[in-house]
């Protein structure tokens, strides 16, 4: 099931090969109800990754989505060079993968991590930032809805989300309530931070708008491989 427009080099720093290394172990296969072309392009997304910056496909599609609501083109690492880009304030919930290196070098950048913030009560005024941006966090937190409805609250008017979620693309997003406890992570790790709440289909979108944005965007750097969420407030 790979796109037709497979990625080959790194677009958040520019090196011109990847590697590949599955990340799926069989018990989260299962949990997940996972068919062959589901895992296939879920290892692809996660695995696929830079040799140098170790940035996957899953960190490129984000830094894409946030490049193209600038409207620019390039590589990640010029992106936040940009002087106009280099003024904006910044909240990074969680590290955002490996782009946490490049976001860092921006002056007015935010990293807030869990436990130290709860998502869903963030501890900002409202209209602080210019971009919120997390990745592969939504899942695990009890109440996602609320979760983005405080990133939209801290955003300024015209600010920008940008968010990825593990998306399973041919069913609906559904509550893991009522069923055994799934963990994301390595195979080992039971953390409470690691335990999924939602598990995300076609439908993402809808919770974007839920938490009060008048539009969602997804950006699919490679179907269904590699897709990002972003909106503007």
């Amino acid at each position: 099931m790979l796109s037709k427009s497979s990625v080959q080099h790194c677009l958040c720093c520019g090196v011109d090969h990847l590697t590949y290394s599955p990340v799926l172990w069989d018990a989260l296969i299962q949990e997940w109800e996972l068919n062959p072309d589901e895992v296939e392009y879920i290892n692809r997304q996660q695995g696929v990754h830079c040799p140098v910056c170790t940035s996957n496909l899953r960190a490129m599609a984000l830094a894409v989505a946030l490049m193209s609501n600038f409207r620019f083109s390039g590589i990640f690492s010029e992106f936040v060079m940009q002087p106009s880009i280099q003024n904006l304030e910044i909240l990074e919930v969680n590290e955002a993968g490996a782009l946490n290196q490049f976001l860092s070098k921006l002056p007015k950048h935010s990293l807030e991590t869990y436990p130290n913030i709860d998502m869903m009560a963030l501890p900002f005024a409202a209209s602080s930032f210019d971009i919120v941006c997390h990745s592969d966090t939504l899942e695990h937190i009890p109440d996602p809805i609320a979760g983005l409805s405080e990133c939209h609250r801290v955003l300024k008017p015209g600010g920008i989300l940008a968010f990825t979620v593990p998306i399973v693309v041919d069913r609906l997003t559904r509550s893991r309530n009522g069923l055994p406890p799934s963990y994301h992570g390595f195979p080992e790790d039971e953390r409470t931070d690691f335990l999924v709440h939602t598990e995300y289909g076609s439908d993402a979108w809808r919770q974007v708008i839920q938490a009060g944005f008048q539009e969602c965007r997804i950006t699919a750097l490679e179907y269904p491989h590699a897709l990002a969420l972003s909106a503007v407030k």
